[in-house]
């Protein structure tokens, strides 16, 4: 029913934010990664949003892009996944990193976002493979899944947070070997 929002940024409470739009003002709860890249109160932006009608309430969810507004409304679609921990989910990491963990199944890196659990993570996996990815505009994990996965864990297992591995394991070449990925992603680690 909703699908933008365009006005003046008027207040800014995590998760939550109202936007006045030609002097209605609405508040939009947001995933943290689109509430990062907020302009300052005063400013006007833009979201896209999802509007969830339920009994007792009506809400408006934002996002900054359509990628995230998909994964949100391919997570609401699995059961015992609702709207607030979807956003929990995109709060806690991107929509690239998700992809990448589904395409993965890597159910340790869901595990680690408040309020998911294994059988939670499990079932997100289950039901989201070959459905997070290319729609979202991420290319699927390719044949060298299993080298771009035993670089990430090196890295995991050597103290790095999931950041930061994946912000070294971007900066790889696509066909490097294990080895020396991990090699040339502590060199970029360490400076």
């Amino acid at each position: 029913m909703i699908g933008r929002l365009h006005g003046i940024l008027l207040e800014k409470n995590p998760p939550q934010v109202l936007v006045d739009c030609h002097g209605v003002g609405y508040e939009v709860d947001v995933p943290m990664s689109t509430f990062y890249h907020l302009p300052p109160v005063g400013d006007s932006f833009s979201l896209l949003t999802h509007f969830v009608v339920r009994e007792d309430a009506h809400i408006l969810y934002g996002f900054a892009t359509a990628q995230e507004r998909t994964a949100f409304r391919q997570l609401i679609k699995i059961s015992g996944v609702g709207p607030r921990m979807a956003l929990g989910v995109l709060s806690g990491m991107s929509v690239e990193e998700l992809a990448q963990a589904i395409s993965l199944q890597e159910a340790g890196r869901l595990v680690k976002i408040p309020g998911i659990g294994k059988k939670t993570a499990e079932r997100l996996l289950l039901e989201l493979k070959g459905k997070m990815g290319t729609d979202l505009g991420v290319n699927p994990a390719t044949n060298t899944a299993s080298t771009q996965n035993d670089i990430l864990q090196a890295l995991i297992s050597l103290g790095y947070s999931d950041k930061e591995a994946s912000a070294a394991w971007k900066q790889l070449p696509a066909d490097i070997g294990v080895s020396e990925g991990i090699k040339q992603a502590l060199k970029a680690l360490a400076k």
